[in-house]
């Protein structure tokens, strides 16, 4: 870091500032928390943070960086699981300045800037009983969840965030600013949708608006991992044919002291059902009375709460400085054994270690494949690992859990996987999201937008890349 700031005469940096609404350095008061990720196992120090407020000036952070061979890298929220949104010695593009939603409930449509959070997003939207389907967590940057797919809670029923979207702006690698539309720039717009941190940095985006809200209605059953087969067989078939308003996921977990567990039962492997039920309230019974009609659970909690007190709920656990690793794939089924080795798997965990398995389908697989970058229209399931700890002596062994974890699935594994939940980057990591044919069409969209690969600090498509 030392080397690449040197080679940067304080009079360029003057020049930047002249030209950027805020402009730090490592000798500055507020470095440290301007470079700081909200993945605490990521610990990155760039040369320079440039925090633009308008589309040009992102431009000027661009041409700086290229005049002064400045690896760059982009944060929106900063919640790159692979600590994306920085790295020594470059240039970080900070898009805290260029927050701000607006909602239009007329025409049922939203538009977000760069460096948007997803509770802006949702405020916005609910305001006028509308929603976008977004991510888990307020404080997740739009952008990044956006070019990655965007999953979350409505999914199902309304669609990936990309399949919301309507136009992106972005700033090239040559520093154009450059709208993208079904319309304008088709195939730039197909490459945004799930690859998107490839060709440039996105400044604004708009989306299309659903009728929704205010509640939503949740469950969540949990019972003995001895049962894991006859759960595993209830929960496939009936996410197979699920309502689209139900969201649902199967888990594997510890059963945790002061839940209402049986004291014999605590710290033992446990399976869990949890749902979302994003239609009528009177539905609700009639929709998820295949995921009740089972085993008696040893805990049931069931109710209505209002969409964004949902959308929060986790943000404090998920809070910045948060210790993290995830990863995912896409599959149609789990193998009996690998439930078996999943179990004893859960029980021999650190941290805060869980195997979840989310039911795709429904408005997801109705898109075509060739629609968007994202890959695994297909897929019944995205299966993954993660875990949350605190120690950083644990790191090795949380991130060496989760992978042993996908190891386990890894025979199960179907086109795809979820650019936003894999903690790990390099070609190989991008043939797993991508798949071989995307991976080539990427490519050569690649060699139009950014032939140099200055934006590479991403699941990066080389434009060399072939099939």
């Amino acid at each position: 870091m030392v080397e690449a700031t040197a080679r940067i005469a304080p009079h360029h940096i003057d020049q930047l500032r002249r030209s950027c609404a805020e402009v730090i350095t490592p000798e500055d008061t507020g470095y440290d928390d301007g470079r700081r990720l909200w993945n605490a196992i990521h610990d990155r120090r760039p040369a320079v943070i440039a925090r633009p407020s308008t589309a040009e000036e992102v431009a000027t952070a661009i041409r700086f960086a290229r005049e002064h061979e400045l690896e760059i890298t982009v944060r929106s929220g900063g919640h790159s699981a692979s600590g994306l949104g920085g790295a020594n010695g470059g240039l970080l593009v900070d898009m805290s300045a260029m927050r701000g939603v607006e909602a239009d409930p007329r025409s049922r449509t939203t538009r977000a800037n760069g460096g948007a959070l997803l509770g802006e997003l949702d405020i916005a939207a609910q305001a006028h009983g509308l929603v976008c389907p977004t991510g888990v967590v307020g404080h997740t940057g739009v952008a990044g969840l956006t070019l990655g797919g965007g999953v979350g809670r409505l999914q199902r029923n309304f669609g990936l965030t990309i399949d919301n979207l309507t136009a992106a702006e972005l700033v090239t690698a040559d520093g154009r600013l450059v709208r993208a539309t079904e319309t304008e720039e088709p195939e730039l717009f197909w490459g945004l949708r799930g690859a998107g941190w490839n060709f440039g940095i996105a400044t604004a985006f708009e989306f299309r608006l659903h009728r929704f809200g205010p509640e939503l209605h949740r469950g969540v059953l949990t019972f003995p991992a001895s049962q894991v087969q006859e759960l595993w067989s209830r929960f496939r078939d009936y996410a197979l044919d699920a309502p689209d308003t139900v969201s649902c996921i199967f888990g594997l977990d510890q059963a945790g002291p002061d839940a209402g567990y049986a004291e014999d039962m605590v710290g033992r492997p446990i399976v869990f059902f949890a749902w979302n039920h994003s239609g009528a309230a009177d539905h609700v019974e009639r929709d998820t009375a295949g995921l009740r009609s089972g085993p008696t659970p040893l805990t049931t909690t069931i109710g209505s709460v209002p969409y964004l007190e949902v959308q929060t709920a986790h943000d404090l656990a998920f809070s910045w400085g948060s210790r993290s690793y995830i990863k995912s794939h896409n599959a149609n089924d789990v193998r009996p054994e690998a439930l078996d080795e999943l179990v004893e798997h859960v029980g021999d965990r650190p941290g805060e270690a869980t195997f979840s398995v989310t039911a795709l389908g429904g408005a997801i697989g109705r898109v075509p494949e060739d629609a968007t970058a994202y890959a695994g229209r297909d897929a019944a399931f995205d299966v993954s690992a993660d875990s949350s700890w605190t120690d950083p002596s644990l790191d090795d062994a949380n991130v060496d859990w989760c992978r042993r974890a996908m190891q386990i699935v890894e025979p199960d594994r179907t086109l795809g996987a979820y650019a936003n939940g894999n903690g790990d980057v390099g070609p190989d990591e991008t043939r797993r999201i991508y798949g071989d044919a995307k991976v080539a069409r990427l490519a050569a969209l690649k060699r139009i937008w950014d032939p140099d690969n200055v934006f590479h600090v991403n699941p990066n498509v080389a434009p060399a890349e072939i099939a």
